[in-house]
């Protein structure tokens, strides 16, 4: 991994520095950047910007409420204080609520009812006011993910701001596809750890330096996904990395990456 990183560094200096040769963007890429940001915007405000919490559920009753001493503390003012209870038995979850506590379950009157979790493919949407509350599952953990629609994240979001197009970066790799042995222990925000497979190595050149990049997922016909870091990582851009797919392919053996613009973290 330590000769890997190295290289990565490299690259970034260069990405960074630039070759001073500036090319033009052609429109169809800059109408296909623009539809990809409205999506990510999009995304951003229906998955990301409301989280209000995560708790993991220990078997048993685990009350929850806007009190923040319950062991599921949902944000001040957005329910009663005790809202009802989440009952934890094997990896199944039943909400009940409290009496008088006005709530729905997937658009329905609910006063108790077990829920689906999100590997069911279709988790159960708990509505309490400007909540929505659905119960997650990683390997043996189950928890309760909160929503505020009222979120001030949501509310004061500026929109996400980039570097400019740069076509000089819109370059050809060679793909060579991986054997299936490697993988790359990959952490996640839950704090665990994933063996993830390398699907393969993007080979290429920026000015004239010999580069590779190893995509972490997919493959050369449905699509790739590559992680990397950069010299504005924890400053300007999102911490862990930055993330990105090749625009389109030409064989199996060789495809277009275009790096897009990084997201500057919002102040």
């Amino acid at each position: 991994m330590a000769r890997s990183t190295a290289i990565l560094v490299v690259m970034l200096t260069l990405a960074l520095t630039g070759s001073g040769q500036k090319l033009k963007v052609d429109s169809a890429y800059q109408k296909e950047f623009e539809k990809w940001k409205a999506g990510l915007v999009a995304d951003l405000k229906e998955n990301y910007l409301p989280l209000a919490g995560l708790f993991w559920l220990k078997p048993g009753e685990n009350k929850f409420g806007s009190d923040s001493k319950a062991p599921v503390a949902l944000p001040p003012g957005s329910s009663p204080a005790e809202a009802g209870v989440f009952v934890l038995q094997g990896k199944e979850v039943t909400v009940k609520f409290a009496p008088g506590v006005q709530a729905k379950v997937d658009g329905n009157p609910a006063g108790e009812m077990k829920l689906a979790s999100d590997v069911s493919g279709k988790a159960s949407v708990v509505e309490l006011g400007t909540l929505r509350i659905h119960v997650i599952q990683r390997g043996e953990r189950v928890g309760i993910r909160v929503k505020d629609l009222n979120s001030p994240a949501l509310k004061d979001y500026m929109g996400p701001v980039f570097y400019p197009l740069q076509g000089q970066y819109r370059i050809t790799a060679d793909w060579i596809p991986s054997d299936g042995k490697k993988t790359v222990a990959v952490p996640n925000v839950l704090g665990d750890v994933i063996p993830t497979p390398v699907a393969g190595e993007a080979r290429f050149k920026i000015n004239g330096q010999e580069l590779h990049l190893e995509a972490l997922g997919g493959d050369a016909k449905d699509g790739l996904f590559f992680v990397f870091k950069d010299l504005t990582s924890k400053t300007e851009t999102y911490p862990p990395g930055r993330f990105f797919k090749p625009r389109r392919y030409r064989t199996a053996r060789s495809c277009w990456i275009s790096m897009r613009p990084t997201i500057r973290l919002a102040r």
